[in-house]
C-alpha cells in the first residue's frame, strides 16, 4: 500500500464531501432520462500504480482487442457466422454484415480486468468496443483528487496543474486517436468533431467534458443527437459541418428510437460523408468472441483460422480466464481434460463459475455461482427468466436459452474486496469494494496514443457504475509520491510554526 493512503486519512475524514462536490461539478455524474443528474461517488482512496504497469496493461489491451477484431471477422466470414450473427439485433446484424470486413480501425477499446487475489495476476473479464467509455470520467476523478489533495498540501495552482498533466489523460489519448484515425482516411486534420449519443444519455456529462477538452486541444467539438444529423455529401447539424463523428451510441438505440440517417451513415465503412470512429462493433464485444479467444488458446487450428499472431495468442492464453459457449455436450476444462457434459460439469460446481449472456450490457445478465444463495442472485434470475432459480435450475435454463446468442460460462476470478473511502456530498463512508482495472487501447493506429486506465469499485462482483459503486482515482506512483511529499512538507511547516 502506498503511504499516501495513510497520510490522506485526516483530510478524507474532514473534507471528503468537498472532493465529491468538485468531481460532480466537473462532470462525474449520471444523467437520468428526464435530464437531471446524480453524482457518481468518488473514493478518497486512489489506486496507485507504477506508470510502467499501467502501460503494460494498455499494451495487453491492444493485443487482446486486435485479437478480438480478427476473431470476429474470421467467424463472420465462415460457415459458423451464426455463432455471432444470431446474437445480434436485426440492425446490428445488418451493419455487422455490411462493415465487418472493412472495420479494421478502432480509435478506442477498453478491456476490463480483475487482479487475482492469490497472486495479483491480471485477468481479463471482457472487451468493450461498442461504447468503451469512461475516458472522461477517469480524467475527472484523477484531476479532482489531485486538486483536492494538492490544495490540502498547500501546493500552488501551477504545481497542481503540472501533477495532473504528469498523471496522464485518457481524454487526450482519445483525441489523439480520433485525429490519427481521421488522418489515415483523409490525410489531414478534421475541422470539427461530433460526439454522437442519444438524448439524455446516461454519460452525457462525460461527453460534455470530452467536447470541452477536445476544443482546448485545438478542434471544435459538440455533443450531437441522432435526430439532428442530415446532409447528402457531408454531415451537418445545427448549421455546422462535422467531418469526424465519434460514436457513443449503441446500435440498438437506433432501433429503439429509429434514426434512418444514422443507420445509413453507420452502414458505410468507410463513410463518404464523415469519418465514423468507432464503426459498428457489436460482433467484437459479443462474449462469444471472447469465449472463442479463450478456446483458441487450446486449439491451434482456431487461432490459425482467426489469423492471430504469436503476441495476440499469448495475450489470450495469459489473460483470458477459461471461457466457453455454454452448450450441452462434451468440452475440455482449463487443463485440457475431457468433460462429458459441460452443463452438468458447471451445475455441480457453482463456486467455480460465472454465467454471462453472450450479448448484453450493464451486467444485467451476469450470474455468479458463488453468490447463488444471495437475494440479489434470485432478483437477477427473476429479471432474466421470470422466476427465482437455483444455480442448477439456472444452468438448465441458460443451456437452452438462445436470446442474445445464449450464454457463455467463465471460470470465476477470485478477486478480493478492498476497503475504500467512498465520498458523496453527504459525507464519507468506509466500504468493502470489488475493484476492477480497465485499460484502454486502439486497433489499427501506429503508433498508439499513450493510453491509461480507469478503476471502478462496487459492493458486488459485477462492477458497473450505472448499477451502483463509484470511480476510484488512478494515480501514477510518481504523482502519488509528489502529493505525499507535499503533505509531509505542510505537516513539517505546521510543526515548526508551533515551536
Amino acid at each position: 500500500m502506498h503511504p499516501l493512503l495513510e497520510a490522506l486519512l485526516p483530510f478524507a475524514a474532514s473534507d471528503g464531501s468537498a472532493l465529491a462536490r468538485s468531481a460532480y461539478a466537473m462532470g462525474l455524474a449520471l444523467t437520468r432520462p428526464d435530464g437531471s443528474t446524480r453524482a457518481i461517488p468518488i473514493t478518497a482512496t486512489p489506486v496507485v500504480a507504477n506508470r510502467r504497469r499501467i502501460q503494460e496493461r494498455a499494451e495487453l489491451s491492444a493485443r487482446l482487442s486486435s485479437a478480438a477484431v480478427k476473431m470476429a471477422r474470421a467467424v463472420l466470414a465462415s460457415e459458423d457466422s451464426e455463432l455471432l450473427a444470431a446474437a445480434l439485433s436485426p440492425l446490428e446484424r445488418k451493419l455487422a454484415e455490411c462493415t465487418y470486413q472493412a472495420a479494421r480501425r478502432f480509435a478506442t477499446t477498453r478491456v476490463d480486468y480483475f487482479l487475482r487475489a492469490k497472486d495479483g495476476h491480471t485477468v481479463a473479464l471482457e472487451i468493450n468496443a461498442t461504447i468503451p467509455a469512461m475516458q472522461g470520467y477517469s480524467d475527472i476523478a484523477a484531476e479532482a483528487f489531485i486538486r483536492w489533495l494538492g490544495g490540502h498540501a498547500n501546493l500552488p495552482d501551477s504545481a497542481i496543474a503540472d501533477l495532473a498533466r504528469r498523471n496522464g489523460s485518457n481524454a487526450n489519448a482519445l483525441y489523439r486517436a480520433l485525429l490519427d484515425g481521421f488522418a489515415l482516411e483523409r490525410d489531414r486534420a478534421p475541422e470539427r468533431i461530433g460526439l454522437l449519443c442519444r438524448r439524455n444519455d446516461a454519460q452525457l456529462t462525460e461527453l460534455g467534458f470530452l467536447a470541452d477538452r477536445f476544443a482546448e486541444l485545438g478542434t471544435e467539438a459538440d455533443v450531437l443527437f441522432p435526430d439532428e444529423l442530415s446532409g447528402d455529401e457531408d454531415v451537418f447539424a445545427r448549421g455546422e459541418r462535422y467531418e469526424l463523428i465519434y460514436r457513443h451510441l449503441f446500435v440498438r438505440r437506433v432501433e429503439e428510437s429509429p434514426a434512418p440517417y444514422v443507420a445509413d451513415l453507420l452502414a458505410e465503412c468507410p463513410s463518404r460523408r464523415a469519418v465514423v470512429l468507432n464503426p459498428p462493433a457489436s460482433q467484437i464485444e459479443v462474449k462469444t468472441t471472447f469465449a472463442l479467444l479463450s478456446q483458441a488458446g487450446q486449439e491451434a487450428s482456431l487461432a490459425q483460422r482467426a489469423g492471430l499472431d504469436a503476441d495476440e495468442l499469448q495475450a489470450a492464453r495469459d489473460a483470458i480466464p477459461w471461457t466457453r459457449l455454454f452448450r450441452r455436450g462434451p468440452a475440455k476444462d482449463e487443463e485440457g481434460a475431457s468433460i462429458a457434459d459441460l452443463v452438468s460439469f458447471v451445475a455441480a460446481q457453482p463456486e467455480r463459475f460465472v454465467l454471462k449472456r453472450a450479448w448484453d450490457y450493464g451486467g444485467k445478465a451476469v450470474f455468479i455461482g458463488a453468490s447463488a444463495e444471495d437475494d440479489a442472485f434470485s432478483d437477477r434470475t427473476r429479471a432474466a427468466f421470470g422466476a427465482a432459480l437455483s444455480w442448477g435450475e439456472l444452468c438448465q435454463r441458460a443451456a437452452d436459452d438462445r436470446l442474445g446468442g445464449g450464454f457463455v460460462v467463465q471460470a470465476m476470478v477470485d478477486a478480493a474486496p478492498q476497503t475504500h473511502l467512498l465520498c458523496t456530498e453527504d459525507g464519507l463512508s468506509a466500504r468493502q469494494l470489488y475493484v476492477d482495472f480497465s485499460a484502454y487501447a486502439s486497433v489499427g493506429l501506429t503508433p498508439s496514443p499513450e493510453w491509461g486506465g480507469v478503476c471502478r469499485g462496487s459492493p458486488s462482483h459485477v462492477v458497473n457504475i450505472v448499477g451502483g459503486g463509484g470511480v476510484l482515482p488512478l494515480l501514477t506512483t510518481e504523482v502519488a509520491d509528489a502529493l505525499l511529499a507535499g503533505l509531509r512538507a505542510r505537516a513539517s511547516t505546521k510543526g515548526a510554526g508551533r515551536l
